[in-house]
């Protein structure tokens, strides 16, 4: 197995290290997204934490995550094993990469390339001498200059972690912004949508307070302490609404603003519901359910399942060019070991053709049990008088009931 200095001892080792910091829960707006941007397209001096950090505040959005989570888990549910250069499978391998907790955490973190712009993660050993992967915080990376940082706010310390003796063996890169248009990653078009939906949701929220609870207010002498105090008081037992107290020669009025149920809100958050949609699946899939129907979500179903299956080969091609020749190095496959998702099946489509061919071929029944799981036995061969007393069954029970009367 090939080792390293820092690894080789099968005790746990961090070759990257990063400094935990607090995030800021601030609330975010589009002038974040325009910093966050310049920091990342910086040719001269790039740094992408500020634009990691706004992409994790994103994905706190219920339908992305939903979006996001319903691709990525058709690529999960998908068998796959490991083929040896003769195309056959190679058992031993397969159920390494089948059981081992190694291989989701690569797949993800290869999948989230796509949609951060960039991965980064790390193998290595746990305390019982088990190999596990990590994924790495993309905050203290910059793939642009092929830099880590283990303090993402000091340029100082900067590591070239693509110059170390561990990257390839180690350390694994899953690098999309180097393709060039200044793409950043799928998600920060979907930044624009998060927000303007928490928008909406957030003065949803106020008009039904309003239209709830209406304000209230009293007229008082505000020039006596005893009358404030004790109008002030009076207020907050009779509720929770919002209150004023003005003084008796003042006047206050309401402006008369757009009478309206909050359609306006729900227009909003429709559009950006069906935005982020788009974005990541291609088609609007079971959210219509006014203008809805089976044809289209059929569609839209297809349409998702051309990119599943393009992200099932964009992880065979990371997985096979950058962590199967690493394996291979530790000892843990053999070479020319190739990682392949297998095809998919449309079973019901398949049921159909085999009762079809029944009539014309022999179907060996162990195929059928192991694609179907359906048990086949041989068909009971009768005797004479067997198949005369069943032909006579079949022939009263097809007859009119006072057939015989």
């Amino acid at each position: 197995m090939a080792t390293n200095s820092k690894i080789g001892t099968r005790t746990p080792v961090r070759v990257l290290p990063h400094k935990l910091k607090s995030v800021s829960q601030a609330r975010k707006d589009i002038s974040d997204l325009k910093r966050a941007k310049a920091l990342a397209l910086n040719a001269e001096n790039p740094n992408n934490w500020a634009l990691q950090s706004l992409l994790n505040n994103i994905m706190d959005d219920a339908h992305l995550t939903s979006q996001v989570g319903n691709r990525k888990e058709q690529v999960f549910s998908s068998n796959y094993g490991i083929y040896l250069p003769d195309g056959k499978v190679d058992p031993k391998g397969s159920l390494w990469v089948q059981t081992s907790e190694t291989t989701p955490i690569f797949i993800e973190t290869i999948l989230d390339s796509l949609y951060y712009g960039y991965s980064i993660a790390e193998l290595n050993y746990s305390t019982d001498g088990q190999l596990f992967a990590m994924d790495l915080p993309r905050m203290n990376a910059i793939p642009q200059k092929g830099i880590w940082l283990p303090d993402y706010h000091n340029q100082t310390e900067a590591i070239n972690y693509r110059e170390l003796k561990e990257f390839g063996n180690w350390i694994f890169e899953f690098n999309k912004i180097n393709l060039g248009k200044e793409y950043l990653g799928l998600l920060v078009k979907a930044i624009v949508h998060v927000l303007f939906k928490r928008f909406a949701q957030s003065c949803w929220s106020e008009l039904c307070e309003i239209y709830g609870i209406p304000p209230r207010w009293m007229k008082t002498n505000t020039q006596d302490p005893a009358m404030l105090n004790r109008a002030d008081q009076m207020m907050k037992d009779m509720g929770a609404a919002a209150y004023f107290i003005i003084d008796e020669t003042e006047e206050l009025q309401f402006a008369q603003g757009v009478n309206t149920n909050g359609d306006v809100y729900r227009n909003l958050m429709t559009v950006c519901n069906n935005e982020m949609s788009l974005l990541v699946s291609g088609a609007i899939i079971g959210q219509d359910t006014k203008y809805g129907s089976n044809n289209k979500d059929q569609s839209a179903q297809e349409m998702l399942w051309l990119k599943v299956q393009a992200d099932m080969r964009d992880v065979q091609t990371m997985y096979n060019t950058r962590i199967i020749p690493a394996l291979v190095r530790h000892g843990i496959l053999q070479e020319g070991s190739l990682f392949k998702f297998e095809k998919a099946e449309d079973i019901n489509k398949l049921m159909e053709m085999v009762i079809k061919l029944l009539g014309y071929y022999d179907i060996d029944p162990a195929w059928i049990y192991d694609k179907f799981g359906i048990e086949v036995k041989d068909k009971k061969v009768l005797n004479a008088d067997e198949a005369s007393s069943q032909n006579n069954r079949k022939l009263k029970a097809e007859l009119p009931a006072n057939f015989f009367d």
